[in-house]
């Protein structure tokens, strides 16, 4: 039986901002007043949203930010950190998992993200930058995987398998095992942060890779986030088939054959997607 995709160009969010225009999707964590924390109920709408995402949703990429000149500052203090305190082990896994959940559906939508970035990008909201696909932020922004500080380990969410493969081991260990902040040049030093720019600057930058990105070959890019990150557990001799199938699947696709025939005709090709 075929799953029926939803449309998400009129999807409601009740827990963030989000609307699509162009096949762009923008999310915003909309709670300026505490510098955007997350909820609960927060957590596992965003698990929900990118679960989503599939082929078909009218959605072709997504820029993540946040309101009010910061990003996310984490999981909010009085409505999360206090009641885990008070819960069984069963209640603790159960959050533990949809954490995860959320950055396992992020990984696993196939559209890129763009997480824009100003302000405090902390604990989950760091997370949620490094799910990202892109990261661009301005001067302001500080970035701090500080689960330490509150007496957790630093492998929270998957920190302790994506960071060291985006930054290197040595360079995540001291991150994680100090929860200290970065700023945005030492960021985009060590490879977290794609590009700095100004304030007024990175809305406009975000939305203009998003709508490159889904101006393009829709299941090529798919297919590229896809082998990204399967990849990671394979060998190159492994990777080099996996490759191999994938390319040729694509190689079949009416997408490939547009890119043929424009470039024949010294044209630019316009993707649809198929």
């Amino acid at each position: 039986m075929k799953t029926e995709i939803p449309d998400l160009t009129g999807y409601q969010a009740r827990h963030f901002l989000w609307s699509v225009e162009n096949r762009v999707g923008h999310l915003t964590l909309n709670r300026p007043e505490k510098k955007n924390p997350l909820t609960f109920e927060s957590y596992a709408e965003l698990r929900d949203l990118f679960r989503l995402l599939a082929d078909g949703c009218g959605v072709r990429a997504v820029v993540i930010d946040g309101a009010g000149g910061n990003f996310c500052s984490g999981g909010d203090v009085q409505e999360i950190i206090g009641p885990l305190t008070k819960m069984d082990e069963k209640g603790l896994l159960e959050f533990t998992r949809m954490t995860g959940d959320l950055i396992r559906a992020m990984r696993g939508c196939p559209q890129p993200l763009i997480a824009a970035i100003d302000g405090i990008c902390a604990g989950a909201g760091a997370m949620i930058a490094l799910a990202s696909d892109f990261r661009i932020a301005t001067p302001a922004a500080r970035t701090a995987f500080l689960f330490v500080r509150v007496g957790l380990a630093g492998c929270d969410m998957g920190a302790c398998a994506l960071l060291p493969r985006l930054i290197g081991q040595g360079r995540a260990a001291e991150l994680l095992y100090t929860g200290r902040a970065f700023d945005a040049a030492e960021g985009e030093r060590i490879g977290f942060h794609h590009s700095i720019v100004a304030l007024e600057a990175l809305l406009p930058t975000a939305m203009k890779l998003a709508a490159e990105l889904a101006s393009g070959p829709t299941l090529a890019h798919a297919l590229t986030k896809k082998m990204l990150h399967l990849e990671w557990n394979m060998s190159i001799n492994e990777a080099l088939d996996a490759e191999a199938r994938a390319q040729a699947s694509l190689m079949r696709t009416n997408d490939f054959r547009r890119a043929y025939e424009a470039f024949s005709k010294k044209q630019k090709p316009v993707f649809e997607g198929d």
